[in-house]
């Protein structure tokens, strides 16, 4: 363990090049410890989970989910995506007849989102 602390007075200034800590011995006196370096593992972090907050609520919760389990989670996805694009078509129709913008879309099929998670269809 090499350890030096130098001083230059005090014009120069007071500089260290102690590497380490400062413990006592079992008889009182001061003593450098040397410093030990730890590695501590980053925590796991798991990906981003996309997963409805209103999962078993709403009026139509129960039906939505007997009905995955009956024909299986594969093609009730399948059909649950159809029926979403279906619905969104008639949106941008019906957003074409009354000749709203695009960004008024949008938010209609937003706001159909959020009404739908919270009868439960997306449970």
């Amino acid at each position: 363990m090499a350890t030096s602390i130098s001083a230059t007075g005090f014009k120069g200034g007071l500089s260290s090049s102690f590497h380490g800590s400062w413990g006592t011995s079992m008889a009182g006196e001061v003593v450098a410890l040397p410093s030990i370096n730890v590695r501590v593992a980053r925590p796991l972090r798991s990906g981003p989970m996309m997963k409805n907050v209103n999962e078993g609520k709403g009026l139509f919760a129960p039906i939505v989910v007997v009905t995955r389990n009956i024909i299986g989670k594969k093609r009730f996805n399948q059909l649950r995506g159809k029926a979403i694009a279906l619905h969104s078509q008639v949106i941008t129709e019906f957003c074409k007849s009354i000749g709203a913008d695009p960004k008024q879309r949008q938010g209609l099929i937003r706001l159909a989102k959020k009404n739908g998670e919270r009868l439960g269809f997306l449970a």
